[in-house]
C-alpha cells in the first residue's frame, strides 16, 4: 500500500528513505568494515503453522500464519492488548531482531555519526515578499524537528512554535499540513502523537501566542485541512472507523461546533481540501485511481453547499484551479492520458477553450497559478521541467542540465508574486531554493542547504537504461563517488517503488551519500508502475501487468552488474511499502541475485489483503491490483505474484523487514507472515529478521535522529550482507 493515501494523481511521494538533509565528508572513502562472524548463530522464533483454509471463487488456499493478524474492536493496537500467544511471539521477534542486529551496532553508529556530523542546521527560506508576513522554518544543529517562524514586512522575525517541544514526551510524533490563515492571524497544522495516522488539528493564535486543539482526534492530515478565504472557518476532513477520509467539516476558527459539509459514501474515494490559488474557492477533490470529482465553495458563500464542477465518471479524472478570472481543469478526459488543460467559465463551469492540448509522453504533473503567469510542472524524457505560460499564450520552458534531478513547486505561494519559487536538487546536490521570474524566466538562487564538509563535485550522477525482458528500456539513476572508476564493480544498493503512478524522483539524500562514501554505489530503478515516462508507464506496471515492475527491477540489477557498476553477489535491494512488494516479488523470482533485502513496511501479503473488504485502502486500490473477491482472473494473477504466497524452496539471502504495530495501511502481520514463510522455505542459513516498532504506524516518527538512525541501521545491514 502507498506511503501517502490519497489518489495517485494528487499525492506526492513523501520519503524513499533519505531525508533531504545534508552532506558529505572527506575525499577518501572511509572504512566501515565489519569484523568477525557476520550473524550470530541464534535460533529464530518458531512461528506455529496453524491450518487456515480459505475457499474463494472456487479456489482453496491455506494461510497457516493467519493467526498473526489481530484487529482490535476499538482503539489502536499495543503490545499489552494483543492476545497472549501473539504478544509473546512478537516480543520474541523483537528480542531476536535486537540480538541478530547487535553486531551491526559499531557500523550503525559510525554511519549515524557521519550523518549527524554533516547535517548541521538547515532552513527553508521565507517566501518572496509581496505583502504581509512571510513564513518559513528552520532546524538548528541540535534540533530534531523544525522551528516554524514568520517575518514581518519590516524584517522582524517571530518564532511561532518549535516542533521539538511539541514532540517532547511522546514516543511518536509526526506533523503535517502547516499553514497560515489568509489574514495572517492564525497558523494551523495536524499532528499525530499515536502513530495511527489519525491526527488532531492545532490552531495557533499568532497574536496571543496560544495554541488551541481545534479537532481532538480522527482528522485526516494529508491535504485534509484548509482555512477559508475569509479566515473565519477551518475546513477539515474526518476519518471513519476504517481510517478512510469520508467527511468534510467546517469549524469556526474562534471556536464553535463543527458543521458537516459533505459526506462520501463510496469507500473507493479519497478526499482532499484546499483553497484555489487566487483564493476564490475552497475546493474539495474526491478521487480514486480512475475517477474524480471536484466540488467548489465560493469565497463569498463559505457556508453554502458545495457545487459540483463535473459529476464523476468512471475512467475520467480531473483537478480544478483558478487563474486570470477563469477556472482551469487539468484532466485526462477523452483519452488524454497524460492530461490536458481546459479553461472553464467560473460561474457555469462550462468549457470555454482548450488551453494546453494533450501531448503523449509528456505528463502534466501539477499547476501553480499566479496573476502574471500559469506555472505547470511536467515531465519530458523522464525528467521534470517547468513551463511559464502567459495570458497571451506565450510560453517559457525552464529545464536543467543535470543528467538526473528533481524539481518541487513550493506550495502556498502568493498569487500576486512576481516570481515562482522552486526547490531543485540532484542525488549529488542538496536542495536549492530558486526564484524564477515569471516574466522572463530568469533564475536567482535565494538559498541552499550547505552541509558540513560537502562538495557535490565529489560525486558522479549517471542516467542509465536497462532493457527489460519485453524490450522496454527502464531508466536508472546511479550515484557514485567521482574517485571510483566508472567500470569498478562495487557493492550496490538498488531501490525502487513502481506503484500508483508515483515516480521515484532523483532527490538528494544525506543517507545515500554517506552510504556511497563507504564504497557502495546507490541506484534508483525507475520501474513501470511509476510515472517517469507518463501515464502509460504506470498502466504497464499495474494490475495484470504488475509483474513488469518486478522484472524491470531485476533487469536493472543485471544491467548494472553486466556493465561493471555492481559487483556480482553484492547487490542489496531496498523498497518501502509498495516498494516492498517490488523487492519481495523480485526476491521470489531470483532469490540468488540478491546479497540482501531491506523491505520497509512491505506490502507482501497481497492476496489476503486485497481479499479483505474492510481494509481501509482495498476499495480504493482495486483498480490498481484487481479484485480477488469477485474476479477469478484477478485472484489467479495476484496469487501468482504475491510475495508471501510465492516463497519457494531456494537459498534466500538475509532479509530485514520492518513493521509498525499501529500500521493500518500495511499491517504488521504482512511482513511477519512473509518472514515466517521465508524461514520455513529457505534452504540457506541466512537470517530473516522482523524489526517491529510497537509505537509507530506506516510512517515512523519524523524527527531527524530517528530517520538517520533507521538509515544507518539499513546501511550497516547492507554492508554486512556484502562483506
Amino acid at each position: 500500500m502507498p506511503p501517502i493515501a490519497p489518489s495517485p494523481r494528487l499525492s506526492r511521494r513523501s520519503l524513499l528513505r533519505g531525508v533531504a538533509a545534508s552532506g558529505l565528508c572527506a575525499a577518501a572513502a572511509p572504512s566501515f568494515a565489519l569484523s568477525g562472524s557476520l550473524w550470530p548463530r541464534l535460533p529464530a522464533p518458531r512461528t506455529p503453522r496453524i491450518d487456515h483454509w480459505i475457499e474463494q471463487l472456487g479456489r482453496k488456499r491455506n494461510d497457516p500464519y493467519a493467526w498473526l493478524k489481530y484487529v482490535p474492536s476499538e482503539g489502536s493496537r499495543t503490545l499489552d492488548t494483543l492476545p497472549p500467544m501473539l504478544r509473546d511471539h512478537l516480543r520474541a521477534e523483537m528480542a531476536y531482531a535486537q540480538a541478530m542486529l547487535a553486531p551491526l551496532e559499531p557500523a550503525r553508529r559510525r554511519f549515524l555519526d557521519r550523518m549527524l556530523a554533516r547535517a548541521g542546521a538547515s532552513a527553508a527560506p521565507p517566501l518572496p515578499p509581496t505583502k504581509g508576513w512571510r513564513y518559513g522554518s528552520r532546524r538548528g544543529a541540535e534540533s530534531t524537528h523544525p522551528i516554524y517562524v514568520r517575518t514581518s514586512p519590516e524584517g522582524r522575525e517571530q518564532t511561532l512554535f518549535d516542533e521539538t517541544e511539541r514532540a517532547r514526551g511522546n514516543a511518536y510524533y509526526r506533523a503535517t499540513d502547516h499553514q497560515p490563515s489568509p489574514d495572517d492571524r492564525y497558523f494551523a497544522w495536524a499532528e499525530d502523537v499515536i502513530g495511527n495516522d489519525r491526527h488532531r488539528i492545532c490552531i495557533l493564535d499568532m497574536q496571543s501566542g496560544t495554541v488551541r486543539i481545534a479537532v481532538e482526534a480522527d482528522a485526516y492530515g494529508y491535504g485534509g485541512l484548509v482555512f477559508s478565504p475569509s479566515s473565519r472557518f477551518l475546513f477539515w476532513i474526518w476519518r471513519d472507523a476504517h481510517n478512510r477520509p469520508t467527511r468534510l467539516y467546517r469549524t469556526p476558527v474562534d471556536g464553535g461546533e463543527a458543521v458537516l459539509v459533505y459526506e462520501e459514501s463510496d469507500p473507493a474515494i479519497f478526499m482532499q481540501v484546499r483553497r484555489t490559488a487566487a483564493g476564490g474557492f475552497v475546493a474539495l477533490t474526491l478521487a480514486g485511481p480512475d475517477t474524480g470529482e471536484v466540488q467548489l465553495i465560493a469565497s463569498g458563500a463559505e457556508t453554502a453547499a458545495p457545487r459540483i464542477v463535473r459529476p464523476r465518471v468512471r475512467g475520467t479524472s480531473y483537478e480544478v484551479e483558478e487563474w486570470s478570472g477563469r477556472l482551469l481543469m487539468l484532466t485526462d478526459a477523452d483519452g488524454a492520458i497524460d492530461r490536458k488543460i481546459l479553461s472553464l467559465d467560473p460561474r457555469s463551469f462550462a468549457t470555454v477553450a482548450e488551453l494546453v492540448p494533450h501531448r503523449p509522453g509528456i505528463p502534466i504533473i501539477a499547476l501553480l497559478p499566479f496573476a502574471d503567469a500559469l506555472v505547470r510542472l511536467e515531465r519530458k524524457d523522464s525528467l521534470h521541467r517547468l513551463v511559464l505560460r502567459h495570458d497571451d499564450g506565450r510560453e517559457i520552458p525552464i529545464a536543467f542540465d543535470e543528467p538526473a534531478y528533481a524539481i518541487e513547486l513550493v506550495q502556498r505561494q502568493d498569487y500576486a508574486a512576481k516570481q515562482v519559487r522552486i526547490i531543485h536538487q540532484t542525488p549529488a546536490m542538496p536542495p536549492r531554493w530558486i526564484d524564477i521570474d515569471l516574466a522572463t524566466g530568469a533564475r536567482t538562487v535565494v538559498a541552499e542547504e550547505k552541509p558540513r564538509d560537502f562538495d557535490p563535485a565529489r560525486y558522479r550522477v549517471e542516467r542509465l537504461e536497462a532493457q527489460a525482458p519485453d524490450g522496454e528500456t527502464v531508466p536508472i539513476t546511479l550515484l557514485s563517488r567521482v574517485d571510483m572508476p566508472a567500470n569498478a564493480a562495487a557493492p550496490l544498493l538498488l531501490t525502487g517503488y513502481g506503484a500508483y503512478g508515483i515516480a521515484s524522483d532523483p532527490v538528494f539524500s544525506l543517507p545515500a551519500t554517506v552510504l556511497v562514501d563507504s564504497g557502495f554505489r546507490y541506484a534508483i530503478a525507475h520501474v513501470r508502475g511509476g510515472s517517469e515516462k507518463g501515464r502509460r508507464w504506470f498502466l504497464d506496471g499495474r494490475r495484470f501487468k504488475k509483474r513488469n515492475s518486478m522484472t524491470d527491477f531485476i533487469a536493472c540489477a543485471h544491467h548494472l552488474r553486466t556493465i561493471g557498476r555492481a559487483a556480482p553477489g553484492k547487490i542489496v535491494s531496498d523498497g518501502l511499502s509498495a516498494g516492498g512488494l517490488l523487492v519481495g516479488g523480485a526476491l521470489d523470482l531470483e532469490p540468488q541475485l540478491w546479497a540482501g533485502v531491506i523491505a520497509q513496511v512491505p506490502f507482501v501479503d497481497m492476496l489476503n489483503t486485497m481479499s479483505d473488504a474492510d481494509h481501509p485502502l482495498v476499495p480504493l486500490f482495486r483498480p490498481d491490483w484487481g479484485d480477488p473477491l469477485a474476479d477469478p482472473k484477478a485472484y489467479d494473477y495476484i496469487a501468482s505474484i504475491s510475495p508471501y504466497e510465492n516463497v519457494r524452496r531456494a537459498p534466500y539471502p538475509p532479509v530485514l523487514c520492518t513493521a509498525g504495530l499501529k500500521d493500518d495501511r500495511v499491517s504488521y502481520w504482512e511482513p511477519a507472515k512473509f518472514i515466517a514463510a521465508i524461514r520455513d522455505r529457505s534452504t540457506s542459513a541466512n537470517p530473516a529478521i522482523l524489526l517491529l516498532d510497537p509505537n509507530s504506524g506506516h510512517q515512523s516518527s519524523d524527527d531527524r535522529d530517528s530517520m538517520f538512525g533507521r538509515a544507518a541501521l539499513f546501511w550497516a545491514f547492507a554492508q554486512a550482507c556484502t562483506a
